[in-house]
């Protein structure tokens, strides 16, 4: 019996390892989403397609993406997976006393500036787990709609129909990211006129007014400001701006949470800060949901500072 119960718990989690590979048709990133190696990856796909007698994702040096049959396969998981994993989760918590969890998805890197409104929720709430993850930037609110987190930390504004939006958790000056070799890299300060010089990036699927939120189309004077390669996580944008084929403005707290030898950052004196607040589905909020945004409420917004030099 034993056995069979190990047996299903690697069976799981191949599955999951099968999914996510799905999503970021990558096996590094995957493996970091994971926890595992590169090598634990390829070793349960492998697994995987000598079960099935096919393979599920055709694969080379310079791209992975799956074939028709891993398509539906994936189709065919998601559900059941996340069925499973629910169940699973929800007796290991009843056995901690735990009634439910509350999971929340961050756009931006900075959860560790956000470690006293967490602190203070599971102080307050300790029959609810929290969970802090990370969210794509990419089709942003999809999290929401598809129910893998319960509550986003984003940017606004969000117009969205079926989403509520609730207390501000912080503000965040803006700086502009350029490669140390760059140009703009021995300029004290940045403008948002310079933006029109430069191409930046773009992400797929993200709304128009949204995206519009983070690099306007145009500067006050009117100029252009044109929008480049696309990208779908940060790693990929600081890769770009390192070479110099991008410059890209992002909020302060970049600086500190990816500071790096190959890219300089300046502060703007003309931009305003950006705001980050709780988004939710209307439809699901929960007292959990109610309980995180009163307690964002009680302790009020963080107003993170503007760093003066290049880190």
């Amino acid at each position: 019996m034993a056995q069979m119960g190990e047996m299903r718990i690697v069976e799981l989690r191949d599955i999951e390892i099968f999914l996510t590979l799905a999503e970021e048709l990558h096996f590094g990133r995957a493996a970091e989403r994971l926890h595992v190696s590169v090598a634990r990856v390829s070793q349960a796909i492998k697994k995987q397609e000598r079960a099935i007698g096919a393979e599920l994702f055709a694969r080379n040096s310079h791209s992975v993406r799956l074939t028709r049959l891993g398509e539906q396969l994936r189709d065919d998981l998601r559900q059941v997976h996340q069925g499973l994993a629910q169940s699973l989760e929800r007796a290991r918590q009843a056995a901690r006393g735990v009634t439910g969890t509350l999971r929340v998805g961050m756009i931006p890197g900075n959860a560790h500036d956000l470690r006293g409104y967490w602190q203070a929720f599971r102080s307050r709430h300790p029959q609810w787990e929290l969970r802090i993850r990370h969210a794509p930037f990419n089709d942003p609110f999809a999290v929401l709609r598809e129910g893998t987190v319960d509550v986003l930390v984003t940017w606004l504004p969000v117009e969205e129909p079926d989403l509520t939006v609730g207390p501000v958790l912080f503000t965040d000056p803006r700086v502009l990211a350029v490669a140390t070799g760059h140009e703009l890299a021995t300029r004290p300060i940045a403008s948002i006129e310079m933006l029109a010089d430069f191409p930046h990036t773009d992400a797929p699927r993200a709304p128009g007014y949204w995206a519009d939120g983070f690099i306007p189309p145009h500067t006050p004077r009117g100029h252009r400001i044109v929008r480049g390669p696309l990208v779908t996580h940060m790693e990929e944008l600081l890769a770009l701006v390192s070479v110099g084929e991008v410059v890209n403005s992002l909020p302060a707290h970049s600086a500190r949470y990816w500071n790096r030898p190959d890219i300089a950052w300046l502060p703007f004196h003309d931009f305003e800060a950006l705001t980050y607040a709780l988004v939710w589905r209307t439809e699901a909020e929960t007292d959990a949901v109610r309980a995180l945004a009163q307690t964002v409420r009680d302790l009020g917004p963080l107003h993170l500072g503007r760093p003066l030099w290049n880190p």
